[in-house]
């Protein structure tokens, strides 16, 4: 579970997020939703700590992450797996290398382990034979899987995703969603998808909080959004192009 309590995030004079609380699930897909500038990817840096919060606590299982010392919060991002927006492979290294990044950051296992490691996990996100192909040699849909495989390569209990499905074709997109959701409850994790992806919600939301302009808005499942009576969240959803599939499901 992470829990976030009080959020306060300013930038100068301005307060990007305000007051923000929430909980977010051990092996459930929460979804973080919102329009650009909402806050939404403030917030999910802030959770992992790539920014620092003005105020208030992050919580991972009741541990205080913002409170502890540099080596308290590494030991807590060893548990952290992110998929960065774009998939942030590593140019310069194969599949197999960019997978194999955080084994050889953080663990002890010898080169066999690791290679052992690494083709388990891109047997499980459909990937096979690839080890040895650049990023360059990828579509974009093979890309996230690697970045999937990468992130799960430590065996995570949290893991992060910052618009996972961006620049991704519908059909793609629909598998990512899918294998992220499967990873989610066969490993237990709490994951967190930060997405502006209104398909995403309806079909993974199990969790779903939009911020708007620097507040939760609203919090709830993708079925409750078809009856939501906050009016910003239904200019959100309408203004994505989802109204007509929301229309056909009522």
């Amino acid at each position: 579970m992470i829990e976030v309590k009080d959020i306060v995030m300013s930038f100068g004079n301005k307060t990007v997020l305000d007051h923000i609380s929430a909980v977010f699930a051990r092996g459930k897909t929460n979804l973080i939703i919102g329009r650009s500038g909402s806050g939404k990817t403030v917030l999910l840096k802030s959770i992992v700590g790539l920014l620092q919060v003005t105020q208030g606590e992050i919580l991972f299982d009741n541990i205080v992450f913002n409170k502890l010392d540099f080596y308290g919060q590494k030991e807590i991002r060893r548990q952290i797996g992110m998929i960065f927006q774009g998939s942030a492979l590593f140019d310069s290294m194969n599949v197999e290398q960019n997978v194999m990044f955080p084994l050889d950051m953080f663990s002890d296992m010898d080169l066999q382990g690791k290679r052992e490691r690494v083709n388990f996990c891109l047997n499980r996100v459909n990937l096979e034979n690839v080890n040895h192909l650049s990023p360059a040699e990828l579509s974009g849909g093979m890309k996230k899987r690697v970045a999937i495989a990468r992130a799960i390569s430590l065996n995570p209990k949290y893991l992060l995703c910052d618009e996972p499905n961006s620049g991704l074709d519908p059909q793609t997109s629909i598998v990512i969603d899918n294998l992220i959701k499967e990873i989610t409850e066969e490993y237990n994790m709490t994951t967190i998808i930060n997405t502006h992806d209104m398909n995403s919600v309806l079909e993974i939301g199990e969790k779903v909080t939009y911020i708007h302009e620097g507040h939760i808005e609203w919090e709830g499942t993708k079925d409750d959004i078809l009856h939501s009576q906050n009016q910003h969240l239904d200019n959100f959803v309408f203004a994505s192009g989802m109204g007509r599939k929301i229309k056909s499901i009522m």
